[in-house]
């Protein structure tokens, strides 16, 4: 591959900073809309790394996630496997009973628990998580980085809606040997399994992965846009908490919580998340092109994958609970050992549970994506290789929701790039609500046609009767 082609498909890479570990000339920068991209300090003429190609879950044509999963655990003992969620040796929801895990955590706190097993049972001398940015020099709230002990893992929990990459956290294993743990999502934790085929120190070093279900990546302004909503204009903004927790409210109404500087005092302000533009997940605000080009959901080349409880019987309770698959024999042991003791309270869940704690993100992710590589064909763009095949076959309203989603996420980059340079957030926000409008119109139609007009007009009847 040139330079050239690599600059035309580059935007439709993961970004994990894999690429740039195997070829030094390659280098991972943040662009003018926030997102972190692939640069090449060379000229014209280059020819990127061979094993560029390969290591990048959207340019290898020839290795999906299905074979690595195969190789991975095909051979566990027990194993079960189901084409949506892949393999899986045990599946549960709930949270941590012990300590304060799962009050510092998102969701149930399982992500943080499992690596202080790992620590305590001397399995790992690190993990590769995503931390607050100390480094002044480098204009990042959060970056992957290493810690060496489970309080340093602890000041690192919580999930951070912030571009991330791993390119400077893997130079540092391959510079100090020792049993590592790592955390990502899918596509991240894919990419470090394709560079395990071709690292062999990689490959020895890094012995666990615990994955995160994740709807999408979000660019830097994803967090300035919700700190100027708060107050905080741009460049002012010094850590976000993205998942405040409310002791009242139901798992899934949370807010944020930012600290900044207004008018030269440090301030911390938090607000639900639900009363700031771009709080609705499904919309896609600033989200990463490469997002849209995947087909793993449930993070299928993880020794164990957590995601949030959003199902009835756990969503009410404001702590949070994860929904937890896993397919490696030895954190399978330390879970079960954890709920004989009582550390866990976790319930064994069937596979529909997990699907229907994920369904809109399914068959957003999964199934819709059919008709997203339906449309590059059409235009007969390139596009990644996924085991999706392309596909017109689906109800009008959902395309044209799908293309509506595409519209507000490339826009919002858009957008908010002219309010920062006119200084103006009511121009982001009078642009953005007029998409969203339209996209919740479009909702509205689906939700008419599926319940039907007869059953619509007495729901609405219904209200009007009980409001009175």
């Amino acid at each position: 591959m040139n330079i050239k082609e690599f600059n035309e498909f580059k935007k439709y890479s993961e970004a994990s900073g894999v690429i740039a570990l195997v070829d030094e000339n390659i280098h991972m920068e943040l662009n003018e809309y926030g997102c972190f991209e692939e640069t090449v300090s060379q000229s014209d003429d280059y020819d990127i790394a061979s094993t560029v190609n390969f290591v990048s879950p959207n340019f290898n044509k020839n290795v999906n996630e299905s074979m690595i999963s195969k190789q991975l655990y095909e051979h566990v003992e027990n194993i079960n496997f189901d084409k949506r969620i892949g393999y899986y040796l045990s599946l549960y929801a709930g949270h941590v009973r012990e300590g304060d895990y799962r009050l510092n955590g998102s969701s149930g706190g399982m992500g943080t628990w499992i690596f202080k097993e790992l620590f305590e049972n001397d399995l790992i001398d690190g993990v590769i998580h995503v931390k607050e940015n100390q480094d002044e020099q480098i204009p990042l709230i959060y970056k992957y980085d290493i810690s060496r002990n489970v309080e340093e893992v602890k000041a690192g929990s919580r999930t951070k809606y912030y571009p991330v990459e791993l390119s400077k956290a893997l130079k540092k294993i391959k510079e100090v040997p020792g049993r590592y743990a790592v955390i990502g999502i899918p596509s991240f934790i894919m990419a470090i399994r394709l560079l395990a085929q071709k690292d062999e120190v990689i490959k020895n070093r890094i012995k666990f992965t615990v994955g995160l279900i994740c709807g999408h990546q979000k660019s830097s302004k994803y967090s300035d846009a919700l700190a100027w909503q708060m107050g905080v204009k741009p460049g002012n903004l010094k850590y976000i908490n993205f998942r405040k927790k409310y002791s009242d409210k139901p798992a899934n109404i949370y807010g944020v919580e930012i600290t900044g500087t207004i008018e030269g005092k440090d301030v911390i302000i938090s607000r639900p998340i639900k009363e700031l533009i771009g709080h609705d997940w499904g919309q896609g605000y600033f989200k990463v092109l490469a997002s849209d080009f995947t087909d793993d959901v449930m993070n299928e080349t993880a020794d164990i994958t957590l995601g949030d409880a959003w199902l009835d019987n756990y969503i009410n309770d404001s702590n949070g609970n994860n929904v937890i698959i896993v397919r490696n024999p030895v954190i399978n042991e330390i879970i079960q050992k954890g709920i004989d003791s009582e550390k866990l309270e976790l319930d064994t869940i069937g596979i529909e549970s997990i699907m229907n704690s994920q369904d809109a993100h399914y068959r957003h992710t999964h199934d819709e994506l059919a008709y997203r590589l339906y449309k590059k064909d059409k235009l007969r763009q390139w596009y990644p290789y996924k085991r999706v095949e392309p596909s017109d076959d689906f109800p009008f309203l959902r395309k044209k929701i799908q293309d509506m989603r595409e519209e507000i996420s490339t826009k919002s980059h858009f957008f908010y790039k002219k309010a920062v340079e006119k200084d103006d957030l009511n121009y982001f926000i009078k642009k953005m609500k007029k998409l969203s409008w339209k996209y919740k119109f479009l909702y509205r139609i689906l939700t008419i046609q599926n319940r039907g007009i007869r059953n619509t007009i007495l729901i609405v009847a219904k209200r009007k009767f009980t409001n009175r």
